[in-house]
């Protein structure tokens, strides 16, 4: 009977509508609409993000506490008053929703114009489906980080440099997380190129916000921002939404509170590190795939700052590492995705019990532990494997 079941399934999945990029582009659009609709889920996101437009254009502090508009505080820099700039001007309601539109077609043309396979590109676009839906409640910019991310890999590989440091600045000066887009420095084929835009980007979009404010105000603010994160990074290690970690998890299943998460940190970063030794891949496509799928899962995996909605980002990361190795994969693969999807993916849905989730997921910040597992093996097989396609192999 499991079987009959299972080669059902597969037939259905074999059917072409579920292999059409306009089905998976209408699906995305509804989940958008989705996320609007869910309102009871609140949209103080949104309301901080447009804040920090209107409160720029007032000269108003960005960091400062505003309890009769939204609760929380922003912490997004000064450049984000520009992204948001387009959805502040509108209703609220009717801003929002452009906005969750806006951010799911950025993460789909990212990954529709990247260089995966077609198959690779619809597995990414299936398996993260759910966790898309999951950032979208939250109105979360971690969508347009996942999309950042992506399309600085492959502007690289497309040799269009200039842009990608375009976007690892607007990362950078929005959410920091961008600054990870420089970890594709070495695949570039014209370094003095990309450092000078990165030069020019950083300075161009460090004095944008002030063509709606004025050059003390923004200077000002940046500093601001960088205390604000230095204070955020504090209540991230003790908060239980927040740090959703590598990091966290090894502090809330061991009970050590006093101790630096550096000891992780440096390790990591070491191993993250190693297989740019492996000159000899560099010229394999599914090797600089895969460090972009190493880049993905460890930006959220060493972050005190990561919430359920930064796996989206994480998750991006997994599949990629799945679709971009020229070899088979193995039923342990398939077995390690299986759990990716049930705990990092679904740990924050219905699909648990909500003692559960609360008491044991999130407590513990195991919706971190399938991803890890994931990046510890793809470092492994980045160290040991070999990313020829099997076509380029020189039959012996």
């Amino acid at each position: 009977m499991t079987q009959r079941m299972i080669q059902r399934c597969q037939r259905l999945l074999a059917k072409p509508f579920f292999h059409d990029r306009r089905t998976i582009l209408a699906l995305w659009l509804l989940l958008s609409l989705v996320g609007m609709l869910k309102l009871h889920r609140s949209d103080n996101n949104f309301l901080i993000f447009r804040g920090v437009f209107w409160h720029t254009i007032q000269g108003l502090p960005l960091y400062e506490a505003y309890p009769a508009e939204y609760f929380d505080v922003n912490h997004y820099g000064p450049l984000f008053s520009l992204v948001i700039a387009p959805f502040a001007v509108m209703p609220v309601g009717l801003g929002m929703f452009f906005w969750l539109v806006a951010l799911s077609l950025t993460l789909y043309f990212a990954i529709r114009c990247s260089g995966l396979t077609d198959g690779g590109k619809l597995f990414v676009f299936w398996f993260c489906s759910e966790t898309l839906l999951t950032s979208l409640f939250m109105q979360q910019f971690n969508i347009a980080i996942a999309a950042i991310i992506i399309a600085t890999f492959f502007l690289v590989e497309r040799e269009r440099d200039f842009w990608a440091a375009c976007l690892i600045v607007v990362g950078t000066l929005v959410k920091l997380y961008g600054i990870v887009g420089l970890a594709f420095f070495l695949f570039s084929r014209h370094k003095v190129r990309f450092t000078l835009s990165l030069v020019f980007w950083a300075a161009v979009l460090f004095a944008a916000p002030m063509l709606i404010s004025s050059p003390q105000y923004v200077v000002g603010q940046y500093g601001e921002w960088v205390a604000c994160l230095g204070g955020k990074n504090v209540e991230n290690i003790h908060s239980i939404a927040q740090n959703i970690s590598a990091l966290g998890m090894v502090r809330r299943i061991t009970g050590n509170t006093i101790y630096s998460d550096l000891w992780l940190i440096l390790p990591a970063l070491t191993v993250f590190f190693l297989p740019y030794l492996r000159l000899g891949q560099y010229r394999h496509a599914a090797f600089r795939q895969t460090l972009l799928a190493s880049v993905l899962l460890f930006v959220v995996l060493f972050s005190t700052g990561s919430e359920s909605s930064s796996y989206i980002i994480a998750l991006c990361g997994a599949s990629i590492w799945y679709v971009a190795a020229p070899w088979k994969r193995n039923r342990w693969d398939v077995g390690l995705m299986v759990f990716v999807f049930l705990l990092s993916s679904m740990g924050s849905s219905d699909l648990y019990p909500r003692e559960f989730k609360r008491e044991v997921i999130q407590q513990y910040a195991l919706k971190a532990l399938p991803c890890l597992l994931v990046w510890l093996k793809l470092c492994w097989e980045m160290l040991r494997k070999d990313y020829a396609s099997p076509d380029s192999r020189p039959i012996r």
